[in-house]
């Protein structure tokens, strides 16, 4: 019995995978190291990590700053209680990630991945108004939007077969269409609309890119309205940046890119460079101010076990250290630019219905008739790429890359020549 087989008969025995068909589905791939943006597997293969193992990591596999943060951290405290306590590297986390956010983000709220960083928010946005005794409940999302599995993050997101089972059991969403170029004034007027109505209490939103529903893009300058539109009926506005921060949009954050600012911020994936879990919700102070009280039922009451645990909030601040470097910018150029220049080379190519670009995030969209996530393509796509030694997951006919900032030019362009392999497998 060869070791590949008996790690994946061991794994299948136990394990229950995420996003996944047990019956049917391949048995899983074992990964014994990471290094850079190569995993590499215990039959000896190498992968290049073109999506960041669901995009969360930032510098690349195993970074050695990282792990000798997460080292000392855990030599002097692994964990305490939030509630009542603090310690030195959940104060210097906030306190260095409130000078990168927008200037009215001044409170922090830790919990423990995206889902939950998004359910506080939504909890923090609903309560805002109700403890002002304004009634306020209605919730606006846009079409196609992701937030997370959590029953407050599935509510506000797009109703599928994934969301199906639990259908009866979410609260009303009014969802509003994505104003992708040639849009833009159908969703400011279905937003008009909505807000003549008096109940709208937050507006909720993947910022410039939705992942999910295919890397959908739209222009920072309609969010801009938005918000603006948002702001004027005294609607809060939640950024969910759970994806697109830490430099995916080639900035920093999406918000850089705006003008406006949003009440609510929400962060994981690579907060911690994607070394372990930790989610994060930031708010202005207007929004901390309506929970203070000498009425103690007016607290948030929301916590997590591991509320800010010192061990991910050390990995959180090894990874800031490299955020701010002057490399890091770097890279978010250079993977940019490369996108761009592949994006206009492939995008008139046979085969490719669009392509698109925004900063380090590139989608290639493949004309077929069938372009449902369940169709077989997509397996066809995903087998084809790790074939090939790279790790893409498709969604449906759409192929997404969104890699570590360390993957070189060779790494890219070998990305780059499995798409092409993809398109002409499609054809």
């Amino acid at each position: 019995m060869s070791q590949t087989k008996y790690l994946s008969e061991r794994d299948l025995a136990v394990n229950w995978h995420p996003y996944t068909q047990m019956q049917t589905a391949p048995p899983p791939i074992g990964i014994v190291r990471g290094e850079g943006a190569i995993l590499y597997s215990e039959d000896g293969k190498e992968y290049i990590d073109a999506v960041s193992s669901w995009w969360v990591n930032l510098h690349g596999h195993a970074h050695p700053h990282i792990a000798q943060r997460v080292a000392q951290q855990l030599q002097t405290l692994e964990h305490v209680i939030f509630a009542g306590f603090t310690h030195e590297p959940a104060v210097e986390l906030s306190e260095r990630l409130l000078c990168l956010l927008p200037q009215n983000q001044k409170k922090v709220f830790y919990t423990d991945n995206g889902s939950t960083a998004v359910e506080v928010a939504l909890k923090m946005a609903l309560q805002f108004w109700y403890n002002q005794g304004i009634p306020k409940t209605k919730i606006i999302a846009f079409e196609g939007s992701y937030h997370g599995d959590t029953f407050g993050a599935m509510a506000v997101s797009e109703r599928s077969v994934f969301t199906q089972p639990f259908q009866q059991y979410l609260f009303d969403v009014a969802f509003l269409p994505v104003p992708v170029p040639g849009r833009e004034m159908e969703t400011l007027d279905a937003l008009t609309a909505l807000l003549t109505q008096s109940d709208s209490a937050a507006f909720i939103y993947e910022p410039l890119v939705l992942g999910t529903a295919g890397m959908v893009m739209y222009a920072p300058e309609i969010l801009d309205q938005i918000i603006s539109l948002c702001h004027q009926h005294q609607v809060l506005c939640i950024q969910d940046e759970v994806m697109t921060g830490f430099g995916r949009t080639g900035k920093r954050f999406a918000a850089d890119y705006l003008t406006q600012q949003p009440d609510l911020m929400c962060f994981s994936k690579g907060i911690t460079g994607g070394t372990m879990a930790l989610g994060v919700t930031t708010v202005s102070q207007q929004i901390f101010n309506a929970f203070l009280s000498e009425d103690k039922t007016r607290a948030l009451f929301h916590g997590h076990s591991y509320t800010a645990n010192p061990v991910a909030c050390a990995a959180a601040l090894a990874s800031l250290d490299l955020v701010e470097n002057l490399e890091f910018q770097k890279n978010l150029d250079r993977i940019s630019t490369s996108h761009a220049n592949f994006k206009t080379e492939f995008e008139h190519q046979p085969g490719i219905k669009e392509c698109r670009q925004t900063g380090t995030i590139l989608a290639v969209e493949f004309a077929v008739e069938q372009t449902s996530y369940f169709h077989s393509l997509r397996d066809k796509l995903y087998n084809f790429a790790l074939e090939n030694g790279v790790l893409l997951r498709p969604l449906g006919n759409i192929v997404y890359v969104l890699p570590p900032y360390c993957i070189t030019e060779n790494q890219l362009e070998k990305v780059y020549s499995t798409l092409e392999g993809m398109r002409k497998l499609v054809q």
